[in-house]
């Protein structure tokens, strides 16, 4: 697990609605998921194509 910067702009899924299980930031060229029941945990960073290949894959029902 990595940190990401501080300050990052944190959002969660509208879908999650009051079971909010992650959430998303962005800094110029990553992506960074975090769980939001243990956010001391640090987060998971992907590359820009990374995050955009997994966003697609989840449309697509790839997984």
């Amino acid at each position: 697990m990595h940190s990401f910067p501080d300050g990052a702009s944190w959002r969660t899924s509208s879908y999650t609605q009051q079971q909010n299980c992650v959430e998303v930031a962005d800094a110029p060229g990553v992506t960074a998921i975090r769980d939001t029941k243990n956010r001391e945990r640090g987060a998971l960073l992907f590359s820009s194509g990374e995050w955009q290949a997994l966003v697609e894959g989840a449309k697509h029902d790839r997984f």
